[in-house]
């Protein structure tokens, strides 16, 4: 949905419309414990780890601080989508005027998350890219431009101007994320050779893991080729794509075709984790490093 700052506030009131309370953590028969437990206050759901007496849970109204300096940084509505898992997960875009073409009719858009975990751990704000032709979202880890901390303080607000600048830096940084990008372009690669080099040859004996290499294969195979088809694209000889292609063919199967718990069922969570996934990582690595 397209919010102005006006209704950054009630999209995040409706999205996150509960608070994470604090609880003390008892033992066997009431006994006392040193430890608190942070709880949903509309589900009761236990949230994260245990944590000390001095741990103060971020609310809404911090993430909100978050959400208006990025709005502020990108003068102008912006495209909010909102998720909790063990946290809260914003993404934001930024006007479309800044998409950026890799081929002809393979545009990508610049997108933003913002994380905010209940792991002991800062805030993060990175840049990232959503592309229309597989509806893949993905940040470019490797680009250490692209990633921001923010500390986890309850006087947000008060350092309003330094988020602000912090998110004007991570929108600037587009223009180092395409350049990279476009370096995979021009990068010929074997497809062939490039999944080995990921997942490992296949194994020469008929099985279960050999199935599912087998699976995997024609799965991304099959999205590669609907993808060069759409771009009007032909393989090279012994399969040979851009790195780009290539790269993005794979991080597309783990996204929207790799079977997945239930629990990570949704898109957001699907996103969530192919952003982690060590396959995913692998094959970026090697995509920018050939």
């Amino acid at each position: 949905m397209n919010v102005s700052s006006s209704k950054i506030s009630e999209t995040l009131n409706q999205q996150f419309n509960f608070t994470v309370d604090k609880f003390p953590l008892s033992g066997p028969d009431g006994l006392k414990t040193s430890l608190y437990g942070l709880f949903r206050s509309d589900n009761s759901q236990h949230i994260g780890d245990a944590v000390s007496v001095q741990y103060v849970p971020h609310q809404t109204e911090d993430v909100l601080t978050l959400c208006e300096a990025a709005q502020e940084a990108f003068e102008g509505e912006v495209e909010l989508k909102c998720h909790f898992r063990e946290g809260h997960y914003v993404i934001l875009q930024p006007s479309r005027e800044e998409r950026k073409a890799i081929f002809d009719g393979d545009d990508v858009f610049p997108r933003i998350m913002i994380s905010a975990g209940y792991d002991g751990k800062a805030f993060k704000a990175s840049m990232g890219y959503y592309r229309d032709l597989c509806k893949n979202l993905h940040r470019i880890s490797s680009v250490s431009s692209t990633s921001v901390s923010i500390r986890h303080t309850s006087g947000l607000r008060g350092h309003m101007d330094d988020l602000i600048r912090d998110f004007q830096e991570l929108k600037d940084s587009w223009g180092d994320l395409t350049i990279t990008m476009e370096k995979m372009r021009d990068k010929r690669i074997s497809m062939v050779e490039f999944l080995n080099a990921v997942y490992g040859e296949p194994e020469k004996e008929e099985g279960r893991g050999a199935t599912m290499h087998k699976n995997r294969t024609e799965a991304i195979f099959q999205r590669l080729s609907r993808e060069m088809s759409q771009l009007g694209q032909r393989f090279g000889a012994n399969y040979e794509v851009s790195a780009w292609m290539a790269f993005n063919a794979l991080q597309g199967y783990h996204q929207h075709d790799q079977s997945a718990r239930k629990e990570y069922s949704g898109n957001f969570d699907r996103i969530l984790r192919t952003m982690t996934d060590k396959n995913v990582a692998k094959a970026e690595a090697l995509a920018l490093s050939l």
